[in-house]
């Protein structure tokens, strides 16, 4: 039976620079007892002060310090916490793993959510899932929601201040969108949202690429002097709002497949970000399809001048042995995986000879192409 075309979305996106210290009218619609989650490093740089700011004006607060890692033992716990303060609205302040962790718990809680990301890394604040780990970091579950968020909350000035790495993270795993939205599409595959894809969700995710072009470079720049500018709002919005609503409504393929597929192994490339692995799961992907060179070129010259992580070397890929490389393929194939989202069968052997033609590919470019990276991940390079 053919899959019904779905298109969902958080309830409220609002996006300015500034956004936290004038937010409590936004949040005042959704409660008054709020459990606010976040890790030691934003308590510190911003949720101390943004707790101050929503108690003095009447919400009352209960602060949480999130360990870490977005499992089912983490949402457990501070649902705990929640249950016993009787909160109605939980705030996820942070990163990616602190947004899907509160969404669990929200859901626990049956209470309101709003999601208050620190950095525009990824695209899992408008997502109505979440990816869950074991305690170990292993890749779990897609854990898939009701409803979404009811408010999202981007201030760009903390976005701005945040870590340069973090921006072109976000850039990273949005870039990956409208790659492996045009493969769902082909397969007339299942979308996140677990419908068929609209054609609004196809045009979000092309969208959110031809902003990436445009303006990601000069995000960057902007990022690294702390300035909110129109190419730094533009790119919060495509790798947040558009990489966020494009994904869920056009589905994902073998870049996200094999980001999932590199918890089979352990190693330095779990030193890596979401978004740089998903930067080398695209070329991975690109490759499999047989993407033209002119076309692979300028993916390849777009990674290395942000100085992602596109080669095996870079990803310590290298450091693995066969059978281990093999293991990401079979994790990556497996029945349930969003690999089925390609428009042909990949096997484990096909994973593995993409991961190795995508690092020829872009070691070939490095050295017949003048390059200048505007970015060098000085913890890329000391790993």
């Amino acid at each position: 039976m053919a899959k019904d075309l779905m298109f969902v979305s958080p309830d409220k996106y609002i996006q300015g620079a500034g956004l936290l210290e004038h937010s409590a009218d936004y949040i005042k619609q959704l409660g008054s007892h709020l459990l606010i989650m976040a890790d030691e490093l934003i308590w510190e740089i911003v949720g101390n002060e943004f707790a101050s700011y929503l108690e003095d004006n009447d919400f009352t607060v209960t602060k949480v310090t999130f360990n870490g890692e977005a499992s089912v033992q983490e949402i457990d716990r501070i649902t705990t916490i929640g249950q016993e303060n009787h909160n109605d609205v939980v705030i996820g302040l942070g990163g990616g793993k602190t947004l899907d962790t509160s969404k669990g718990i929200a859901k626990a809680l049956d209470a309101k959510l709003v999601i208050a990301p620190t950095a525009a890394s990824a695209d899992a604040p408008t997502a109505g899932l979440s990816v869950l780990y074991t305690e170990d970091g292993t890749f779990d579950q897609y854990e898939f929601y009701p409803r979404h968020s009811d408010l999202v909350l981007m201030d760009t000035q903390v976005i701005a201040n945040a870590p340069v790495r973090t921006l072109i993270s976000g850039i990273s795993d949005a870039m990956a969108t409208n790659i492996e939205a045009k493969a769902t599409s082909q397969k007339h595959g299942v979308t996140m949202g677990n419908g068929a894809a609209t054609f609004a969700g196809r045009a979000i995710a092309a969208e959110c690429e031809r902003v990436l072009w445009d303006y990601a470079f000069e995000a960057v720049e902007s990022n690294k002097h702390h300035l909110v500018t129109p190419a730094l709002e533009a790119i919060v919005e495509a790798n947040t709002l558009l990489s966020g609503l494009g994904f869920e409504n056009a589905g994902l393929a073998a870049a996200h497949a094999i980001h999932n597929g590199f918890t089979a192994v352990k190693g330095d490339i779990h030193h890596l970000t979401h978004g740089e692995k998903v930067a080398f799961g695209a070329m991975v992907e690109l490759v499999l399809q047989g993407t033209p060179h002119d076309e692979l070129d300028k993916y390849i010259n777009f990674y290395l001048t942000l100085g992602l992580p596109i080669t095996m070397e870079a990803t310590h890929l290298d450091e693995l042995s066969d059978d281990e490389l093999h293991q990401i393929g079979v994790l990556a194939t497996q029945p349930d995986e969003t690999m089925k989202n390609m428009p042909f069968a990949v096997t484990p052997e096909m994973v593995v000879n993409a991961m190795k033609a995508a690092s020829a590919y872009a070691h070939a470019y490095e050295e017949s192409h003048e390059l200048h990276p505007i970015f060098v991940n000085k913890a890329l390079v000391n790993a």
